[in-house]
C-alpha cells in the first residue's frame, strides 16, 4: 500500500504539533514507520488520506462497539447540534443518560459525567481520598488510568517501596502516595496493604487489563481485592474505561459478579465523543460538591453533543439482547483462526481473550501481568504489525494494547483477517 499523503501530512503536523500527534501512541514510534492519517470511517472499516481501506481493530481504542458512524449516534448528534453545541447549564439530557447508565450498571446510585477517561479516574481518586480521609493509593504496574500525576508512576525497587515518577513533571511528593503492585498477584497486594496499615484510601485496577495487551484477571484475583478492601477499610475502584458497557451491559462488575466502590467509564459511554464518567453509591457520591466537600468541576462536562451520542449508544446496547454473545462469538472465531495460522507456521505466541477484547502476544509463556507481557518479542510484533497493515488490517501500533472487536465486523472480514495473519506468519 502507498502512504504518500499520510507521510506528507505527518511531516506537516510535526511542525506545529509535538511529535506530529496529539496522543503519543499514534506516532508509530513503537513499530516504526509513518502513522496513517484517517480520512473517514464506516462500520468495520477506516479509510486513510491515500484512499486505502483497512479493517479496523482499534475502533478508536474501544468505543466503536457497534461500528464507525453508527446511524443512531450520528443522527442524535446532528439533531442536537442544530439546537446548540454547548450551554454551560444543566440539560434534561444529562439526567436521561444518567438514569440509563445507573439502570444498566450494578451497585451504583449516582454518576457524574466528565470529558475523558483520564478525568474520570483522576476525579475518582480525589473522591476516594476525600471520603476515606487517607492519602495513599495502590495501582498496578502495566495498568493505565490516564495521564494525571498520580498514575504516571513506575515500580519501585521492592514490593512495598514507594513508586517513582516515570515522567518529568511528576513530583516525588505525588509519587510517594502511589504504591505499585503486580497485576494478578493478590499476595503482593496483601503485602503492600499490611506494610501501609490504615494509610491506603483506594486500590484502583483495570478489572480486565487492556494497556499491556488484553490480560484477564486470574481466578480469585478480583475477589481477593474485594476481600482485602473490605477487611482494611479501603475503597476498590474499577477503571472500566475500556471494559464498561463492552464486556457486559453492566461491565466487569456484572460479568464477574464483583462490586466495586467506585467505577470509572469512558469510551463506549460517549458513543465515540469525548466523554468519561465516574459512579458510586449515594454514600460516596454525596461527598462531591455541591453536596459535599470534594471539589470536581468541568465547564464542558455533560456537553449536549456528547450526551446525545452516549445516550444513543447506551440505548442501542441495552435494547440488543444478543449483542454481547455475538461479539464474543466473533472474537472466539478470530482467536481460533489466528491461533491456527500462527501454529501452522510455528510462530511462538500466546493469545489472551475475554468478551470482545483480544490480543496476540509473541511470547511462549502465559501473559498474566506487565512483566510477562514485556517478555514478548517486540521485533516479531513490529513485523507482524506492518505485514497486517500492508494487507489492509489495522491493529494497534503497540504490542501493549488490546484489539477491540466491533459488531459491524462480518465473518468475511474475520476470514480476510485470518488469511492475512497466515500470509504474514510465513514471513515472521
Amino acid at each position: 500500500m502507498l502512504y504518500q499523503r499520510s507521510s506528507a501530512l505527518f511531516k506537516e503536523a510535526q511542525e506545529v504539533i509535538p511529535g506530529g500527534v496529539n496522543s503519543p501512541v499514534r506516532a508509530f514510534k513503537a513499530v516504526g514507520g509513518v502513522p496513517i492519517f484517517a480520512k473517514s470511517a464506516k462500520g468495520a472499516y477506516i479509510y486513510d488520506e491515500d484512499g486505502n481501506r483497512f479493517i479496523d481493530y482499534i475502533n478508536s481504542w474501544g468505543p466503536m462497539l457497534l461500528g464507525h458512524a453508527f446511524p443512531p449516534v450520528v443522527e442524535a448528534v446532528v439533531e442536537k447540534t442544530k439546537k446548540g453545541t454547548s450551554f454551560g447549564m444543566p440539560t434534561a439530557l444529562e439526567t436521561e443518560i444518567a438514569k440509563q447508565a445507573v439502570s444498566m450498571v450494578p451497585n451504583i446510585d449516582k454518576i457524574r459525567f466528565v470529558n475523558s477517561g483520564t478525568e474520570a479516574c483522576m476525579s475518582a481518586i480525589r473522591l476516594a481520598r476525600g471520603f476515606a480521609k487517607k492519602d495513599k493509593i495502590i495501582k498496578f504496574a502495566g495498568c493505565y488510568h490516564g495521564h494525571s500525576d498520580s498514575f504516571l508512576i513506575a515500580a519501585g525497587s521492592g514490593a512495598v517501596t514507594f513508586g517513582t515518577p516515570n515522567s518529568p513533571g511528576v513530583t516525588q511528593g505525588t509519587a510517594k502516595d502511589t504504591l505499585l503492585a503486580r497485576y494478578n498477584d493478590i499476595e503482593n497486594v496483601r503485602e503492600i496493604v499490611e506494610a501501609n496499615h490504615n494509610e491506603i484510601a483506594a486500590i484502583i485496577v483495570e478489572p480486565v487489563a487492556g494497556n499491556m495487551g488484553c490480560i484477564p484477571p486470574v481466578e480469585g484475583f478480583l475477589e481477593g481485592l474485594r476481600t482485602l478492601c473490605d477487611t482494611n477499610d479501603i475503597l476498590l475502584i474499577f477503571d472500566e474505561v475500556m471494559t464498561g458497557f463492552r464486556l457486559a451491559k453492566g461491565g466487569v462488575q456484572e460479568l464477574k459478579g464483583i462490586n466495586a466502590d467506585i467505577v470509572c467509564f469512558g469510551k463506549v459511554v460517549g458513543g465515540g465523543l469525548p466523554v468519561g464518567a465516574f459512579a458510586s453509591r449515594n454514600e460516596i457520591m454525596d461527598h462531591l460538591a455541591p453536596l459535599g466537600p470534594v471539589y470536581q468541576a468541568g465547564t464542558l462536562s455533560g456537553n449536549p453533543l456528547a450526551m446525545a451520542a452516549g445516550l444513543a449508544m447506551l440505548n442501542a446496547i441495552d435494547n440488543d439482547k444478543g449483542l454481547m454473545s455475538r461479539l464474543e462469538e466473533k472474537t472466539k472465531y478470530l482467536h481460533n483462526g489466528i491461533a491456527d495460522a500462527l501454529n501452522k507456521n510455528n510462530v511462538e505466541h500466546t493469545i489472551n481473550r475475554i468478551g470482545s477484547m483480544i490480543s496476540v502476544h509473541f511470547a511462549a509463556e502465559p501473559v498474566v501481568d506487565f512483566e510477562s507481557a514485556a517478555k514478548g518479542n517486540n521485533e516479531t510484533f513490529k513485523s507482524f504489525f506492518h505485514g497486517m497493515l500492508n494487507r489492509g488490517i489495522y491493529i494497534a501500533p503497540s504490542a501493549f494494547e488490546s484489539w477491540f472487536i466491533t459488531d459491524a465486523l462480518t465473518y468475511q472480514d474475520l476470514n480476510e483477517t485470518i488469511a492475512a495473519v497466515e500470509e504474514v506468519a510465513k514471513e515472521l
